[in-house]
């Protein structure tokens, strides 16, 4: 295990390094007649961290929810892992999710859940683990992110905005994802906790753990080695 509590490993997740996990072509999203995306491509392969930049408008989070399966493209084609993604339904779509964990900008936590039930959701949802080993996984999960055991019977009203992000990311890497997309992952935190998540963050990259971000911090972006700048709906270089 490394300092942070991430398992470290001789070889990545799921496949050798090198090897293409994301790949999107000529992607396209309308909403209502606009056109967000006008042709977006780009590949991130195995064990590598990837920065989405760009203005408000750009297409960002929408480049992040068609790689996860969330909405479908206008047009285009979207591969993750091993499967072309862009027309499969719910079903055939939930062994790739559970192979990936999303961070969303603004948590998206259950209000009606404890911050236990709220990490444990994807274990329970997606695993047949018992309910000691769930415990003991969200309590590592948010240790991750600097999170004590104390709040685990707390509901996402009891937490402040930054906590609320925490718990979020905690959601998504219990499951010990190969990919993690995470859409402003430092969003709502102060300086010292937002270094600790992109610490976190590359301390999984180093692991094996693929990594795609969506940020406006240009320290995360500085962090990251390679980076995809999206501006009216298209890479631009």
């Amino acid at each position: 295990m490394s300092r942070l509590g991430v398992r470290e490993s001789a070889s990545p997740p799921d496949g050798p390094v090198g090897e293409a996990v994301i790949e999107t072509i000529d992607l396209r999203k309308r909403f209502d007649g606009h056109e967000v995306l006008r042709g977006v491509s780009f590949t991130a392969v195995r064990g590598e961290t990837l920065v989405i930049m760009g203005g408000s408008g750009s297409g960002k989070t929408v480049t992040l929810r068609l790689v996860a399966g969330l909405i479908r493209p206008s047009s285009g084609r979207v591969r993750v892992f091993d499967r072309w993604i862009e027309e499969l339904g719910e079903e055939a779509l939930l062994p790739i999710r559970r192979r990936m964990g999303y961070v969303f900008q603004g948590a998206a936590l259950f209000d009606s859940l404890t911050v236990f039930e709220n990490v444990a959701y994807p274990l329970r949802e997606h695993t047949s683990l018992g309910e000691a080993e769930i415990r003991e996984r969200v309590v590592h999960s948010l240790s991750m992110v600097g999170l004590t055991p104390e709040v685990l019977a707390l509901l996402p009203s009891e937490l402040s905005g930054g906590m609320r992000k925490r718990v979020g990311i905690a959601r998504a890497l219990v499951g010990e994802p190969a990919i993690v997309l995470a859409d402003e992952p430092t969003g709502a935190l102060d300086s010292a906790t937002g270094a600790g998540i992109v610490a976190l963050l590359r301390e999984l990259n180093a692991a094996g753990t693929t990594i795609a971000v969506i940020t406006h911090d240009p320290e995360v972006a500085a962090a990251m080695p390679r980076r995809v700048a999206l501006r009216d709906g298209r890479v631009r270089a």
